[in-house]
């Protein structure tokens, strides 16, 4: 029964390690204005703050993107109408590929064609914050 129990924990620790390894990360979107003191790390990443530093504007770096300020604004944005008229002027539209990127970027998943899978994945969206590699900015 005892090696039950401690087989039993140490699925379980397994399981959680293993879930945490490879789980997806997020940044809240939050903002104090005057900012903070101090600086905070965790493994690669380290943010620093002064007290009476004015609020940060756009920065960008590989795929991360941080805006400052009001939102929605600067190249950070919404998907919302515009995006789907761009998307509805490539509607069941194919041939596409890199040499026409990709229907506009209407062809999410670039498969080639504009489809319903790629309306799904426009749906997903809605609302939300484009992406980083949102195409149809």
């Amino acid at each position: 029964m005892k090696l039950r129990k401690m087989l039993f924990v140490l699925l379980v620790t397994a399981t959680v390690l293993t879930a945490s390894a490879f789980g997806d990360y997020e940044i809240s979107w939050h903002t104090i204005d005057g900012s903070g003191g101090g600086l905070s790390n965790g493994g690669q990443y380290v943010v620093m703050g002064t007290v009476g530093q004015a609020e940060g504007g756009y920065s960008a770096g590989g795929q991360y993107e941080v805006l400052g300020g009001f939102w929605p604004g600067g190249p950070l944005c919404t998907v919302e109408f515009h995006h789907y008229a761009r998307f509805a002027d490539y509607w069941l539209s194919s041939g596409c590929d890199a040499g026409n990127d990709w229907c506009g970027g209407a062809d999410l998943d670039q498969m080639g064609d504009v489809d319903g899978v790629d309306l799904g994945l426009f749906v997903e969206e809605w609302l939300y914050w484009c992406p980083y590699d949102w195409p149809l900015k």
